[in-house]
């Protein structure tokens, strides 16, 4: 179900009145606008569901505009919505699925920037798609789908389309290095993040002529329909230029196959069919290893990106209950890097629940207490972004409780092997910056004794903690 948001008061009003002066300009057979309802309450950027009448009749479309009607050109984190629609105009003219962009708001428009376009109707949430009884037919097809679609959008010629004067060049190595530095910057020494860098950097895939890169194709941004599949191609926020097959290794990234682990192309597909459908359209054999690099580059990055989100808490710019609960997911991420890279046999977490007699209630029951009226009592009373929050916050809790349950344990063993690995006894904290710093500077091999299983364990622990339900999880237990 879509997340829905209205504009009130002025701000509503002066926006349908500069909207509806825009579409009698560009649109002929416009007459009135009905509605403009706000789809994306919390995204990057801003989605409207427009509804216009028509000489022919009532009429959809979508609108994209920068957070309260902005205009910018290009910013660190994408190339700015004028850059999208010029990006969604190639990919039509290049046979990819989607929509027909009708206008590139100017400045004199009065609404930022942005543009609208023809509505489609389609499947976007991953969880549904694949699940969802409807979509049995065509989940079998998907796969060799998106393999064509990427292969049309990597055969696209930024320079006769001007798009490579828009976008940035990346190649794999800045990438890691961008990506690496970043989660630095946050100053939280994460173990497997850093191992997961020093692997991607010695195993850096052979140059390939860089091309157009989607950035962020992947299930969940990916409009299907029931019938024929793919509809559209959404989300070209991280669009540039650079090696092509970091589309595919980003596809197949665990984070994005919503428990179908079974399934590595987006939970509804394999690789084989992939890699065909790719091949069959751009004639080019894909190399399995090449693929394999960009899926751990995949979960990486979105370990960091995770930990992004609870940077924005901490530094005020959005305390809502989601963005640090989202940053406990860095280890689901983490705990895939652990399963492509150093997969092995683990120990169940430990735990050692301790029924106290000194507390009246105890602290794990007044954590329960407070996560069941969420749960029951809030959410069966409220709808929007207040029930979604409570079930954020019922969530985050039970994390809370795990926490109080295999913590103490999980961090003795981790110390342990801290002192294994280094050779020392200290501080839990010291001990993990000791390794952090020695596997940045290259002093520490990716194969010293006893590294692997370390991280291994405290990894599959720390998700234990974080989500016990993940399939990265299960899969480090051999569950899957």
């Amino acid at each position: 179900m879509e997340k829905k948001t209205v504009a009130t008061g002025g701000a509503k009003v002066e926006l349908a009145a500069a909207l509806a002066r825009v579409l009698s300009e560009r649109l002929a057979g416009f007459r009135a606008l009905q509605t403009c309802e706000r789809l994306s309450g919390g995204a990057s950027q801003e989605t409207y569901r427009v509804v216009i009448e028509t000489a022919d009749g009532t009429r959809k479309l979508a609108m994209r505009r920068a957070p309260g009607g902005s205009r910018y050109a290009f910013s660190a984190t994408g190339p700015g919505l004028s850059t999208e629609a010029k990006l969604l105009g190639a990919a039509r003219a290049a046979g990819v699925p989607e929509p027909a962009i009708l206008h590139v708001f100017e400045e004199g428009d009065g609404l930022g920037d942005g543009f609208l376009m023809e509505w489609l109707e389609g499947e976007t949430l991953g969880a549904r798609i694949t699940r969802a009884p409807e979509f049995d037919a065509i989940r079998p097809q998907l796969a060799r789908q998106c393999g064509e679609v990427l292969a049309r959008i990597h055969a696209i010629d930024v320079h006769a389309t001007g798009l490579g004067n828009v976008l940035q060049q990346r190649t794999p190595e800045q990438l890691v290095h961008e990506t690496w530095d970043l989660y630095q910057a946050y100053n939280t020494p994460q173990p497997m993040i850093d191992f997961a860098a020093r692997w991607l950097l010695e195993h850096l895939p052979p140059a390939l002529p860089p091309r157009l890169v989607h950035g962020d194709f992947r299930n969940g941004n990916l409009m299907i329909s029931a019938e024929c599949g793919i509809v559209a191609v959404l989300d070209w926020e991280l669009a540039h230029v650079g090696d092509p097959m970091r589309d595919l290794g980003w596809l197949c990234t665990n984070s994005w196959r919503f428990g179908r682990s079974d399934l590595p192309v987006g939970g509804f597909g394999a690789i084989d069919d992939l890699l065909a459908g790719y091949a069959s359209v751009s004639g080019t054999k894909v190399a399995p290893e090449h693929v394999k690099f960009w899926i751990v580059f995949g979960s990486f990055w979105w370990a960091v990106g995770c930990l992004s989100m609870a940077q924005f808490y901490r530094l005020g710019a959005d305390k809502s209950v989601e963005r640090p609960t989202i940053g406990r997911r860095s280890s689901e991420c983490q705990v895939d890097c652990v399963n492509l890279l150093i997969p092995g046999p683990v120990e169940e977490p430990p735990g050692e629940t301790k029924e106290s007699t000194l507390d009246m209630p105890r602290a794990n029951e007044l954590l329960t207490a407070v996560r069941d009226f969420l749960r029951n009592d809030v959410m069966s009373t409220t709808t929007g972004r207040t029930n979604f929050h409570a079930r954020v916050a019922s969530n985050a809790l039970d994390i809370v409780l795990r926490e109080l349950e295999i913590g103490p344990a999980h961090r003795a063993r981790e110390r342990d092997g801290f002192e294994r690995i280094l050779g020392h006894s200290g501080d839990l904290e010291a001990l993990r910056w000791e390794l952090v710093q020695a596997l940045r500077d290259g002093t520490m091999s990716l194969d010293r004794a006893g590294l692997a299983d370390h991280l291994r364990q405290t990894v599959v622990t720390q998700v234990a903690i974080d989500q016990p339900q993940y399939s990265g999880y299960r899969a480090a237990l051999g569950r899957d």
